[in-house]
């Protein structure tokens, strides 16, 4: 039995500043370097044998603040833009206030939580999913299955993507989950892949 870390990386300077962030690279605020920290904290005493990451700052920098809080050193780590957020197109930058006040708020709520409705000239859920589980199955459950820790630190929708196949959740059901800053959960897979429990760190 080995076991799957996922973490949401830390508060962002534009999730402080309630910004649609997607693609753009950010870095962490204060509050993310410390949520990052405290992640860490909680992950002490666990063996991670492999790291993977999107290729944005946030992440990259919430895994190295992490681990080093944790005491682990020399993790291999992966970093590929299959688990990059999802891309927000036009909305990339504005405001969320002022574009539910511009757009409407049941406008906004579908572009940002339905599965299959995609903001202007960006990603719905669907097409996140689409990019990012062939990555998850072909390198990260691969690993998994055959006897590795991993933890993966990427962003609230590849995460919820990856939940959404791990729980074998329907795309209403994953619409409604939300995956907060800086908080660990632990998958325990069999060598098979199945779910075994989760637990919340």
């Amino acid at each position: 039995m080995a076991k799957l870390i996922l973490l949401r990386h830390g508060q962002s300077s534009w999730n402080l500043e309630n910004r649609f962030t997607g693609w753009v690279d950010v870095p962490l605020s204060p509050r993310g370097e410390e949520e990052a920290r405290e992640a860490g904290f909680k992950l002490k005493g666990f063996r991670i044998d492999v790291a993977y990451t999107s290729v944005l700052t946030r992440a990259i920098e919430t895994l190295r603040i992490a681990t080093e809080a944790a005491g682990l050193t020399s993790v291999p780590t992966l970093r590929d833009p299959a688990l990059n957020e999802r891309m927000y197109g036009d909305l990339q930058g504005l405001n969320k206030a002022e574009t539910a006040a511009r757009f409407g708020d049941e406008q906004v709520h579908l572009w940002r939580r339905s599965y299959e409705v995609a903001p202007p000239a960006g990603e719905s859920l669907r097409d996140t999913a689409m990019r990012t589980l062939p990555y998850f199955r072909s390198h990260i459950l691969t690993a998994v299955k055959n006897g590795k820790n991993a933890i993966v630190v990427a962003h609230g929708n590849s995460l919820r993507a990856l939940v959404m196949d791990l729980e074998r959740m329907t795309g209403a059901e994953i619409a409604q989950y939300e995956i907060a800053t800086g908080i660990p959960f632990v998958y325990d897979l069999d060598h098979d892949g199945k779910l075994l429990q989760k637990t919340t760190l």
